[in-house]
């Protein structure tokens, strides 16, 4: 057999061009800000050439970039072993277990990878911010131990205390006979007009509507049953993450809530986007208005550790104090978990669970005045995503569980359910229909995060036969302020 001449290269030859190819697409997409398509031409390059540690770490960006931080790990892992000196996979997998809240382990990444490239700039930022959190983590543990048996701040907040000064110009609540401030409709539209101008409501008012949400949801059960009457409607949208004009743009477009329009917005609201505070008070203000007619679900973002992360923490304390913050918190603990519209859909924010047979009682019985645990039935509401194949198999994200249309079936047919609506997931057309059509994503952030590029939509009931219908729309000019501006400064260029 002649040996291959120079114009005939190789079987391997030509696979590393193919795979180099792959990966310069792989690269051309993540620019573009195509994330799960960069992730298919790495994983091409990576089948071609499947001891490149850079196919691996560039796949592990772009895993990060769609918040599968599971995957990253993974990919990040496969890298160091292919190449232990290669510093960007140390980066990748720090990035992705800062991103986890596993921040002792993004620290030992980082000070291996600063072992190998000890001058790196933009390491030792990495590795400063890194350090920071440990501590800052370290301290408020301590904290949490010393204070542990105090009562909580939103029992013991006076609002009496909080005189709204005459040089005040904004909304006013009106006030009852006996002296209680009121949520009334020329409010929150005077409100939603302020912050559309990017000026606040004053700390007092803020604090009435947050309280006064804080008591409905107190009266509800983890699992809310919600009456769709058969001459009547209900819309459901996903996301919002802190994206205030898209907000608006959604009753611009469905027109605001009302007894005679009701809405479900299931979960999300804060983090990413810097309007955050805005977003979460015009919902809770609705939710007083018409306690029984617009809903909130709780999302893996209600929570202290994302809160703190990625940018609703900074953002209270810099538009209002810490004391606020902290009465958010308590607030998104008694948040609902799921609703079951018209007997026939369940609202949930994640998804399913590991295991078989959980019954809405068992999400009933659930404490969910907490930050949600790291596993089981609560942490799957919140965490979980669909998978195409049967079975279950591990998150991508590395928290919750991947379950398939089997799963999506056994459950709804064992509590006589019709269809799970979740949310969770960017979507590229804003919503996907799944699992046999027994499960929808709807997605209501669009162009999340100012770079993903993508369409959101929400979807709408009818009480006559419960059959989905769904709308687009896209992003609308916002002022410039940057998403991500008040998250954690490590959190600024991830999987950049």
């Amino acid at each position: 057999m002649a040996a291959a001449s120079e114009d005939c290269p190789s079987g391997a030859e030509e696979g590393g061009r193919l795979a180099e190819e792959s990966k310069a697409e792989g690269n051309g997409l993540f620019k573009d800000h195509h994330f799960a398509q960069a992730v298919e031409a790495y994983s091409r390059a990576i089948d071609l050439s499947p001891d490149n540690a850079i196919y691996y770490a560039n796949r592990a960006a772009a895993h990060i970039r769609l918040e599968n931080y599971g995957s990253a790990l993974e990919d990040a892992t496969k890298a160091m072993e292919i190449d232990p000196k290669y510093i960007k996979a140390y980066y990748r997998r720090g990035d992705a277990n800062f991103a986890l809240g596993k921040f002792k382990e993004a620290l030992k990444d980082l000070k291996k990878a600063a072992e190998v490239a000890p001058r790196d700039p933009a390491l030792r930022k990495k590795l400063l911010e890194c350090s920071k959190e440990v501590k800052r983590i370290r301290f408020e543990e301590a904290l949490a131990v010393e204070h542990d048996q105090e009562p909580p701040r939103s029992e013991t907040l006076d609002l009496d205390t909080m005189t709204v000064e005459e040089s005040y110009k904004g909304p006013r609540m009106d006030c009852s006979k006996d002296g209680k401030y009121m949520i009334t409709v020329e409010f929150v539209k005077d409100m939603m007009e302020e912050f559309k101008e990017q000026r606040l409501v004053h700390k007092r008012f803020a604090f009435e509507i947050i309280l006064m949400a804080q008591k409905i949801f107190k009266s509800k059960e983890n699992v809310v049953h919600v009456d769709v009457p058969q001459d009547s409607h209900i819309t459901v949208c996903g996301d919002v993450h802190g994206q205030y004009y898209d907000l608006l743009n959604i009753f611009d477009i469905n027109g605001l809530p009302s007894e005679e329009n009701p809405y479900l917005f299931n979960g999300d609201f804060v983090d990413r986007g810097s309007f955050s505070v805005e977003v979460i008070l015009a919902l809770l203000a609705f939710k007083c208005l018409y306690p029984n007619h617009f809903h909130l679900t709780r999302g893996n973002h209600e929570s202290r550790a994302m809160n703190k992360m990625y940018g609703f923490d900074g953002e209270v304390k810099h538009k209002y104090n810490g004391t606020m913050a902290e009465i958010f918190r308590e607030t998104f603990c008694w948040m609902p978990l799921a609703f079951v519209l018209g007997g026939k859909v369940l609202v949930l924010h994640g998804g399913l669970f590991t295991q078989d047979g959980v019954t809405l009682e068992d999400i009933n019985k659930l404490d969910r005045n907490r930050e949600p645990p790291d596993d089981g039935i609560m942490c799957e509401i919140l965490w979980s995503d669909p998978h195409p194949l049967p079975g279950r198999r591990a998150s991508q994200r590395g928290v919750g569980v991947a379950f398939g249309p089997d799963v999506t079936k056994a459950f709804l047919d064992n509590n006589k359910l019709d269809l799970v609506v979740r949310s969770h997931e960017v979507k590229e057309e804003g919503y996907e229909i799944a699992h046999d059509g027994r499960l929808i994503t709807i997605f209501s952030a669009p162009n999340y995060c100012d770079s993903m590029g993508n369409k959101a939509a929400f979807v709408k009931f009818n009480g006559s036969d419960m059959v989905p219908h769904f709308t687009q729309f896209s992003a609308v000019p916002h002022p410039s302020v940057r998403p991500m501006a008040y998250a954690n400064s490590f959190l600024s260029g991830l999987g950049g």
